[in-house]
């Protein structure tokens, strides 16, 4: 671990739960990000106690460094129900009203919860799938109630990702942290119970489960926080849920282990997802040698006998339309347009699901 002391020089960009500011370090002017429930709120002037651990090592946390505390007073004490603690054991551990616990006003209606009722729930390795899933969704079915499960592979702050804020602010997610990630609307031991609680005290149609920004990856075959997604896919058949395994594709990344699709899928989904999935998949406006370096891989998939290939159209004017901005790996829609396509194409077939049975339901 590595530490500075700064002084707080200018307020940047704010969005929920974070605090983005200018700070001074020995003279080199440096952002920082603050969680204000964490902290208590900052000012300008003020000295603080900054990690430095990330920046110094240069990964990728955005360039921030992360205010630890003030260093001249005590920050304020929350007070509130609950007593589920997340981030658990570490100095900044929080304490949560855990939507399952027993002062949960919901606690009741999770004690009788055991199914999600075939509810299509998707699921992704990378954060940056998360806004081409809810575009897709959207505009197939504008009218979804989406829930997003943000799980504790990665970043453990949902504050942390300001495309998770953004489309909070849209109106176009209710938000759940499962695990040790902590900030969502609902909190959740575990990703069996966020599920849980996306039917059935959110009343969701679709529940996307996706980790933070941040995910990990060592270029060993099992050393990478995708694995995750495979594990997921358990959870959801016990649950009673209708499974989608998105692919995590490209066909710009540099890294052989990453184009066509990603060894992180095949891995997760041929390994460690034991159940059954559908996995979407899309020729729609892929060049002709991306999606023949994607479909060499489709064997590898099929022959599990456990995941369906599905294949989807209509989402390329859904990803056009997308209000926020689409970006992964420092790649925009157009640089890397497979890698948003195939993750879109899980948010029309989880909508087509649920308006095949709304449809079901009224004949």
């Amino acid at each position: 671990m590595t530490w500075r002391e700064g002084t707080v020089v200018e307020p940047g960009r704010s969005w929920h739960g974070a605090a983005e500011w200018w700070v001074d370090c020995d003279g080199e002017r440096m952002r920082a990000l603050a969680y204000p429930d964490l902290v208590g709120n900052i000012a300008v002037g003020e000295r603080v106690l900054l990690s430095s651990t990330a920046v110094d090592r240069g990964l990728g946390t955005g360039g921030y460094l992360f205010v630890v505390a003030p260093l001249d007073r005590l920050p304020p004490p929350r007070t509130g129900p609950g007593h589920m603690v997340k981030a658990r054991y570490t100095p900044q551990q929080t304490m949560v009203l855990g939507v399952d616990e027993q002062e949960s006003p919901h606690h009741h209606t999770l004690c009788d919860a055991q199914s999600v009722e075939g509810m299509p729930c998707v699921v992704a390795d990378l954060h940056s799938a998360l806004p081409a899933i809810v575009a897709a969704a959207r505009h197939r079915s504008p009218e979804l109630t989406i829930a997003y499960i943000h799980t504790d592979t990665a970043a453990l702050p949902l504050a942390f990702s300001r495309t998770a804020a953004s489309l909070v602010d849209r109106g176009h997610i209710e938000t759940i942290t499962a695990g040790q990630s902590f900030g969502g609307k609902y909190e959740a031991v575990n990703v069996h119970t966020a599920l849980l609680t996306a039917k059935h005290v959110v009343g969701a149609d679709l529940a996307i489960i996706v980790q933070g920004p941040g995910n990990i990856g060592t270029g060993t075959p099992w050393g990478f926080s995708g694995t995750a997604v495979g594990e997921a896919i358990n959870a959801i058949n016990a649950l009673d849920g209708t499974a989608i395994a998105t692919l995590r594709v490209s066909g710009a990344d540099a890294r052989p282990r990453h184009r066509g699709i990603s060894h992180h899928s095949l891995t997760a989904y041929t390994k460690v997802a034991l159940t059954p999935a559908l996995v979407p998949t899309t020729r729609e406006a892929i060049d002709d040698e991306t999606r023949a370096s994607i479909e060499e891989s489709y064997p590898l998939l099929e022959a599990t006998g456990r995941l369906t290939l599905t294949e989807v159209t209509g989402i390329r004017k859904a990803l056009e339309q997308s209000p926020v901005l689409l970006r992964t790996m420092g790649r925009g829609r157009d640089e890397d347009y497979a890698s948003f396509a195939f993750a879109g194409a899980g948010g029309v077939l989880a909508a087509d699901i649920v308006l095949a049975k709304k449809n079901s339901n009224t004949e």
